[in-house]
């Protein structure tokens, strides 16, 4: 039986940082974007505009870590010689 879930294989889990990757650049640039342009004036803006730029930092970080595992764990095609499987990674 197949495992239930989000994490079925690690191209799941790669897919999955690379969205969180994206969403969360997204959110990044419009809240740099409404800090440039609107200038909020809230106490708490000081501290919650940056927190996407963080998780764009942590979420690159995990995508790095999951692709190179998921690249290392996957053989070789049988119809191609070893240095061209060796050169292309």
């Amino acid at each position: 039986m197949a495992v239930p879930g989000p994490f079925r294989s690690c191209a799941s889990a790669v897919r999955l940082a690379g969205r969180l990757l994206c969403w969360s650049l997204a959110a990044a640039m419009v809240s740099a974007a409404v800090d440039a342009f609107l200038d909020p004036r809230a106490r708490w803006w000081g501290i919650v505009w940056p927190l996407p730029w963080w998780l764009v930092c942590a979420s690159a970080l995990a995508w790095t870590v999951l692709r190179a595992r998921e690249k290392a764990d996957r053989p070789p095609p049988h119809d191609s010689v070893r240095s061209d499987w060796d050169r292309a990674a």
